[in-house]
């Protein structure tokens, strides 16, 4: 018993350290769009070259973010997530010091770079350090943290320009990144990727790359299991990316729905998709088959969005089928990741969870240019009947996904018995 409950509590301080860092991945995306009505007069921009910032700075990370995975399979993950987070943390604290626009666009770049250590280095060490029983419940909490601080930073950024002001805030909130570098940094150990007999996933890594039997670099990031992974990423980036941009849009075009009302609904989703993902991970470790839980919870999606699209209801009931859309296919989330744990090599997880992320990236970059098209020239309730579609065409993903898990777990059985 002792030493179940010291493991257990070495997995909570390892999942608190990792989820702390990438809270502020998060967090600091949203750190400027709340105050752009400040900078739009004070630089005399206008709001197109502000959105440019978030452009500048997803492009960096889509185009650094697999680089930054094979290195953390070579070097190890501690010292690049602590780089990284110094990095991001620094750009914040030296926006809050600039008076030029162009000197945001290049800190939000160089802040979009710090940006791709988060995914492959935190998921390298979770996957080394957090017991098996419990890596649905650290993924979740993980993915969680994420969503919080996408809830959390607009209010607490207006607040604090509130309080002083826009530049004092920036500052503020990239001062508290600062001290949380230093505090992972006192913790170093926890964050190593090396497994409980102390052998170092560099061994396994240079193992799995070099000796023949596991397909190296860019030859496995192109093999099927793992661009099944990217689609599963790239379309959940679609379904669910869509209602959360433009699902008030809908509902007022369709149901001439009240705007504060529709905002509420858009609420419940928001917060039905953050318990979804804490009861995922709880869900993934009991029942041990992530493929189920995955593809249960993208039909039940499917059905909820078709029904949001396609029967006009209550306000209170509409927003009950969003809070349900947005609670399984949040609940989805752990699954996910403990399937393309699954398919991922030993030593590889840096470079696969790093590419694969690269689906949502990509799916963010598609889906608010295609999805307001057909806000604009087409029936609005599609935006919900295609998220649903997208959403089950996730559940083929998931079961190539588990149809090619098992065929190489068969393949490699059958290797080890004929050898």
């Amino acid at each position: 018993m002792t030493a179940i409950a010291v493991a257990g509590g070495r997995d909570a301080r390892i999942i608190g350290l990792v989820s702390a860092g990438h809270f502020f991945s998060h967090f600091y995306f949203l750190v400027l769009p709340p105050l752009f009505p400040l900078l739009k007069i004070e630089f005399g921009v206008s709001y197109a070259s502000l959105g440019l910032l978030l452009t500048a700075a997803s492009v960096a990370t889509g185009i650094c973010q697999t680089p930054v995975g094979f290195l953390v399979d070579r070097l190890g993950a501690r010292w690049i997530l602590l780089g990284g987070l110094l990095l991001h943390s620094a750009a914040i604290v030296a926006i809050g010091f600039t008076s030029s626009y162009w000197a945001i666009l290049v800190l939000f770049m160089v802040a979009g770079v710090a940006n791709t250590v988060y995914h492959p280095a935190d998921y390298a060490i979770l996957n080394a350090r957090v017991s098996r029983d419990r890596l649905g419940r650290a993924f979740s909490i993980h993915t969680f943290s994420g969503n919080i601080a996408w809830a959390i930073a607009p209010a607490a950024m207006v607040a604090l320009t509130a309080l002083w002001d826009w530049r004092s805030a920036v500052i503020f909130v990239g001062l508290i990144g600062l001290a949380t570098t230093a505090v992972l940094a006192l913790n170093g150990a926890d964050l190593s990727d090396r497994d409980d007999a102390g052998v170092a996933d560099h061994a396994k890594r240079e193992g799995a790359i070099d000796d023949g039997r596991t397909q190296s670099g860019i030859q496995l990031l192109l093999s099927p299991p793992i661009l099944m992974a990217f689609l599963f990423f790239f379309f959940i980036a679609m379904g669910t990316g869509a209602i959360r941009v433009f699902s008030v849009a809908a509902l007022v075009a369709i149901y001439d729905t009240p705007l504060v009302a529709a905002n509420g609904v858009l609420t419940g989703f928001l917060a039905g998709a953050s318990a979804g993902i804490l009861a995922g991970g709880l869900i993934s470790d009991k029942l041990g088959r992530p493929e189920i839980t995955a593809t249960i919870g993208f039909l039940l999606g499917a059905a909820f969005l078709a029904l949001a699209g396609s029967v006009s209801l209550p306000i209170m009931a509409m927003a009950g089928v969003l809070t349900a859309a947005g609670f399984v296919t949040g609940a989805v989330q752990p699954s996910r990741d403990l399937l393309v744990r699954r398919v991922t090599p030993p030593g590889s997880m840096g470079k696969v969870f790093a590419f694969v992320s690269t689906g949502l990236a990509l799916g963010g970059v598609i889906m608010p240019i295609g999805f307001g098209w057909i806000m604009d020239h087409a029936d609005p309730r599609w935006l919900f009947w295609l998220s649903a579609i997208i959403i089950l065409l996730t559940v083929v993903t998931v079961g190539g996904l588990s149809a090619v898990s098992s065929a190489e777990s068969k393949k490699s059985t059958g290797h080890i018995s004929n050898s």
